[in-house]
């Protein structure tokens, strides 16, 4: 007759096959489980544990029943964070450390639950792969559900207001767009733009599909500025075919995106390749309270460093009112980077032109400048250190020299218009005006061979700066072509890979023994952590090893981990969490940037995570455990001997 116990572990391991994932087990393995699994019961109303309370190393599954989770913020009023039913667990956030519980568990029905020790999962589960998969997406899940709600509260208490950043284009645009047809005569749309007061019409086929555009400007330059003018001037003379579309269902920030990387004022709006409507750079500006985006326009219109350096203060006002209106950390990066290529564009070209003033002339060859660093990465959200190169052309010997004068002149000259607009000078000299990051295409190859076959700790460290490198302005197929070279030259170097892995896994995420984060001991940073060193640092060092031995040329890290998720170079769970630890790291790092500005500091990426509320600092530590599972997967795919 089967004793108490074992009726008990039957009961037990019956309910653990109707639980995702325990369900993926087999027998054997769930037995294994079932006889180191307890059952518990929780009257209604009772707590199963309390925020503060360590952790008692347990999972609680729920077998029957409802529990809800707690939390108490700064006043001690409790709000409800979540429910958890029948198939759920919770406990998770604390089951493998002795830290305290940032919330408190209570029956919200009489409760059942299954009680799996941590022990378990090193024991048992450990080599179970579709178990721990489809677990890590469970909690992946949570994590994301985790971070967007830090995006989506305020942390001073106030009501969130509606995030302007996620209007549709649908609810911006002009609708119905003035139109007109290819053969209609330029004087009745001139008429009809007057009568309307707009500066815009959409030229149309029959069947309402957009073919171009007319604007003031194709009046003024196309039609009242040419002498002897042409008789019978149709709308198909003077249009721009050049057209940008957006879907209706497009949010605020992507038509945003693509008139300031476009340098366009007008976005016409279709469904479908039919028209909808039309949206301006003045409806984005009226839309809501981020303020002045004439920037885009602004930037465009100096012709001097003094006026660019005034124009790009703009772009710090809107960062701050990106933050202030809950935008997300990947569209924050997006923006802020177009308008600071915006900028050192326009530098760039100022300096061409003061170059011709001074009577050396227009760049002797074409050339590719180039942005390494966070800018690279198109991840700049403040104005940091210069990290800039120029790629020029090869030329004959006897030109050389006065080639390469020529082009660290120009070096020189933007690298000071840069300083002049906020941006300081790299302390390494990481700049085009230095001779070692100015060189024609032939020199580069030669550098890149150089640091590739001779791997000592200075070419390594020249190559984490140059790897993210970017085509900013100029003739971009010399970039794209470098690139090409560099990703060739380390797919046939597994060593210089592994060199570049090593330089990263000599320092680890600073997690203690129970996965608690641990913060600096120095006088000046104590009780603090660099978000930046400590964690970004190393995502941006393994996505870009794995990038670059699966010819991926992005350099963005968001979208290499795409592409790398799609090339199975990790598991849609892996990916989807180390994406959200990429946005949270993100988030606070913007954040802590501008409190520090806002308190007169030179802004830097510590933080202290005891400063943090209950939930901000969880998302931070599950932040840190993806990031040392990515240091884990990267050492195994370069070291182990499948790799």
């Amino acid at each position: 007759m089967p004793s108490r116990q074992q009726n008990s572990q039957t009961a037990t391991l019956e309910l653990l096959k109707k639980i995702n994932p325990f369900h993926l087990l087999d027998d054997l393995t769930l037995a294994k489980v079932a006889q180191h699994t307890d059952l518990d019961f929780y009257t209604k109303g009772s707590y199963v544990f309390r925020q503060g309370d360590l952790s008692r190393q347990i999972l609680f599954i729920i077998a029957a029943g409802t529990a809800e989770v707690t939390v108490l913020d700064e006043h001690d009023r409790e709000t409800v964070a979540g429910l958890r039913q029948e198939g759920e667990f919770f406990g998770e956030t604390v089951f493998l450390s002795d830290e305290p519980y940032p919330g408190s568990a209570r029956a919200l029905t009489d409760l059942t639950c299954l009680i799996v020790p941590h022990g378990v999962f090193e024991t048992v589960l450990g080599r179970q792969a579709d178990f721990l998969a489809q677990f890590n997406r469970l909690l992946t899940d949570r994590m994301r559900s985790l971070y967007q709600s830090l995006v989506a509260e305020p942390r001073d208490g106030t009501v969130a207001q509606e995030q302007p950043m996620r209007k549709r284009v649908s609810y911006l645009m002009s609708k119905p767009a003035l139109t007109a047809f290819p053969r209609e005569d330029v004087a009745e749309l001139a008429g009809r733009m007057a009568a309307c007061n707009v500066s815009s019409l959409v030229v149309v086929d029959e069947d309402n599909r957009p073919l171009g555009l007319v604007t003031e400007k194709d009046l003024v330059g196309k039609v009242l500025a040419i002498r002897n003018l042409p008789k019978n001037l149709t709308a198909a003379d003077i249009m721009n075919s050049n057209i940008f579309t957006v879907e209706p269902a497009s949010f605020y920030f992507e038509a945003l995106l693509s008139m300031v990387r476009n340098k366009v004022k007008h976005l016409v709006v279709a469904s479908g390749g039919r028209l909808e409507g039309i949206v301006t750079i003045r409806d984005l500006i009226t839309s809501r309270s981020m303020g002045n985006l004439s920037i885009v326009n602004s930037i465009e219109a100096q012709n001097s460093i003094e006026g660019l350096a005034k124009a790009s203060g703009e772009i710090d006002r809107v960062l701050r009112a990106l933050v202030i209106e809950k935008a997300v950390s990947k569209d924050i990066l997006q923006i802020i980077t177009e308008l600071f290529d915006r900028l050192t564009s326009k530098v760039i070209q100022t300096c061409e032109q003061e170059m011709v003033k001074e009577g050396h002339g227009p760049p002797p060859v074409n050339y590719s400048w180039i942005t390494m660093g966070s800018s690279g990465r198109q991840e700049q959200f403040i104005k940091t250190d210069q990290d800039n190169g120029i790629i020029y052309e090869n030329v004959p010997d006897d030109k050389k020299e006065r080639v390469a004068k020529y082009f660290l002149q120009l070096g020189e000259k933007v690298a000071e218009g840069l300083y002049r607009c906020g941006f300081a000078k790299c302390e390494g000299n990481v700049m085009a005006s230095n001779p070692q990051w100015c060189r024609s295409f032939n020199d580069w190859r030669d550098a890149i061979n150089k640091w590739v076959e001779v791997l000592n700790p200075e070419n390594i460290r020249m190559m984490t700066i140059f790897l993210d490198f970017r085509h900013l302005y100029g003739k971009k197929s010399l970039c794209d072509l470098l690139r090409n070279y560099v990703i060739r030259k380390f797919q046939k170097s597994d060593t210089a890979l592994q060199s570049l892995v090593m330089d990263d896994l000599e320092y680890r995420v600073p997690l203690g023994f129970f996965k608690q984060i641990v913060t600096e001991k120095s006088k000046e940073h104590r009780n603090m952590v660099n978000l930046k060193t400590a964690a970004c640092v190393h995502l941006v060092d393994c996505l870009r090893a794995f990038s670059l031995r699966e010819g991926i040329v992005e350099t963005n890290t968001l979208k290499r981990l795409e592409l790398l998720a799609k090339k199975k170079s990790f598991s849609a769970d892996d990916a989807e969490a180390l994406t959200s630890a990429y946005e949270t790291l993100m988030m606070f790092r913007i954040r802590q940037n501008l409190l520090q500005i806002d308190k007169g500091n030179e802004p830097d990426n510590y933080i202290t995570p005891d400063d943090l509320n209950k939930k901000e600092k969880a998302a931070l530590r599950e932040a840190f455990l993806a990031v040392e599972r990515l240091q884990i997967l990267t050492g195994q795919a370069f070291f182990s001997s499948e790799a």
